[in-house]
């Protein structure tokens, strides 16, 4: 099998560094911390650890906004400290990716102050400046519980600059060669390192032209082919995948034919998710997914069900985002922007029978599956913490008062421990998980393990079976001769799936228990428990 599609049948880990595991007692995660952590990830069946920004910042973006691309964030570490956990992952058969923010600096960073300190500066191109705050009127604001434009105006120099998130995050101007040439260099010096590549934040909006909504220009996708290009030829096996959160079909161009992106986060199904388990029906994921377009053979999806971010509601109508919000976001806390701030256990109450549905749902569907950190012990968040930090909060490993993730005392913590009676971690927490058999945990363990031994979930296709029930999403993932018929019941209440079964089988077999399900003439008949899922060969 090609080994430089392996992340085709990857399971993906998104974990901040602040937030996983403090090695020095400073209450802020680092890269020592989590290569003490590796062995966790390796039993757990990870594959490739995707890691939140940890480059020196201000912080007003939790690292997004950079303020040197060339350096490690202090109190993460050091260089040598990436270099050891870059080594010790692999050593484990683990890859790690990073994120590389393209299209956007802090304002803090050098080639930002010296743009804003003088027009003449060498600097000064490397931004958006505009005499005006009229110019692309058609671009929407992304941030609009925060930023009233996409314009800020800088007294200094009596200009506006150009920004898509905060204004503390001004937009690089990649109409300018030496900007393209300097994200090239700052690839390959991460690369040089040794990383397995890289997630690309917000690559839809790299480029302005008037009369557009300056989003997934044809001059990015001619930059993004290069940046591809560039990667194939020194560091082949490395990936690109991309973070642009639009329908399938604008994504779509993103995977080029086959020469941009290796991979990309299909934003859509995820909200689709939750419908249908609220909704206890599968009709919208069939529709998105009957809608998603085919991709070239050496490219993948991504999917997830939380991340770092809000649960974005972009990718639904207004009657469907107001309708999420009022199942899911009940208090005006838990929304924030176009989405909705919280984790995967509380939004799904907690039960555990949704949570591994869910996640059955994750390892089944077409492409590869990003856990985030802390959903698979059923973490819970704090919406009382601003923006989206209520979800990143610290690592529960242990019941003690610092949860096993720092030794320092809990004033000093870079944000507090979840300690409400449900989601604490004197409740929620690993070293507990571990032990019971029947934890979420070992739960998602397992169905890692499965999914690994099955290329049919990762490079199958799949085809929606009509089981007379719309209750129950029914879906076949082929691949290579193998076929695994795979049933979810999205109900609360039990549910009769029939089907006509071709050939000449005379039982199915659940991958996940090993349970046969023997049937007559074809004619297989099944009562499914609420919120019960099968794998079946």
């Amino acid at each position: 099998m090609d080994q430089t599609l392996w992340y085709k049948d990857a399971v993906f880990y998104e974990l901040s560094v602040r937030a996983f595991k403090d090695s020095n007692g400073d209450g802020h995660g680092d890269l020592r911390g989590l290569t003490e952590k590796l062995a966790y990830l390796q039993t757990l069946g990870v594959d490739c650890i995707w890691l939140m920004p940890i480059y020196p910042s201000p912080l007003r973006d939790d690292g997004y906004d950079i303020a040197d691309y060339y350096n490690i964030a202090e109190t993460f570490g050091t260089l040598d400290d990436f270099k050891t956990l870059i080594k010790e992952a692999h050593n484990r058969n683990i890859r790690v990716i990073t994120d590389l923010v393209l299209n956007h600096t802090s304002d803090e960073h050098p080639w930002f102050k010296a743009s804003r300190s003088d027009r003449n500066s060498p600097y000064r191109d490397y931004y958006v400046w505009s005499d005006t705050d009229q110019k692309y009127q058609d671009a929407r604001i992304i941030f609009l519980d925060t930023e009233p434009s996409n314009w800020t105006w800088d007294e200094k120099t009596g200009q506006y600059y150009w920004h898509r998130f905060y204004a503390s995050q001004p937009d690089l101007n990649f109409d300018n060669p030496k900007v393209q040439q300097e994200m090239m260099d700052i690839a390959r010096f991460w690369l040089d390192l040794g990383i397995d590549g890289f997630r690309a934040d917000a690559v839809p909006y790299l480029f302005e032209r008037e009369g557009t909504n300056c989003e997934n220009l044809p001059e990015t996708h001619t930059y993004l082919k290069k940046l591809r290009a560039f990667m194939d030829e020194n560091y082949p096996g490395r990936i690109l995948l991309c973070e642009a959160n639009q329908w399938p079909a604008d994504v779509r161009p993103y995977f080029g034919d086959g020469d941009e992106f290796h991979m990309g986060f299909h934003f859509p199904i995820m909200p689709r998710i939750f419908m249908a388990l609220k909704k206890g029906r599968a009709d919208d994921m069939i529709d998105i997914l009957n809608r998603t377009p085919a991709i070239p053979e050496n490219c993948q999806w991504c999917i997830f069900l939380r991340n770092h971010d809000e649960l974005t509601l972009e990718m639904v109508t207004e009657d469907e985002r107001q309708w999420m919000w009022a199942q899911y976001a009940p208090e005006p806390r838990m929304k924030l922007n176009l989405g909705i701030r919280r984790r995967l256990a509380p939004l799904l109450d907690n039960d555990r029978r949704k949570i591994d549905l869910a996640n059955s749902l994750l390892f089944t569907l077409p492409g590869s599956p990003i856990i985030y950190y802390g959903d698979e012990i059923g973490m819970g968040d704090n919406i009382e913490l601003p923006d989206r930090n209520g979800v990143r909060t610290p690592m529960q490993w242990n019941a003690e008062s610092g949860a096993g993730f720092s030794q320092a005392t809990i004033q000093s913590f870079y944000a507090p421990i979840i300690d409400d009676q449900v989601y604490g971690s004197s409740r929620v927490n690993v070293e507990f998980q571990r032990k019971d058999l029947l934890s979420l945990w070992n739960i998602i363990r397992h169905m890692i393990a499965v999914r690994k031994r099955h290329h049919a979930f990762g490079r199958g296709e799949i085809e929606w079976v009509d089981c007379q029930n719309d209750r129950i999403a029914a879906f076949g993932r082929t691949h290579e001769g193998e076929t695994i018929l795979v049933l979810h019941n999205l109900s609360d209440a039990k549910q009769r799936v029939s089907l006509k079964i071709k050939g000449s089988v005379k039982s199915l077999t659940d991958l996940l228990t090993q349970k046969a399900f023997p049937f007559d003439n074809g004619n297989f008949d099944i009562g499914l428990d609420p919120y019960q899922y099968l794998w079946l060969k």
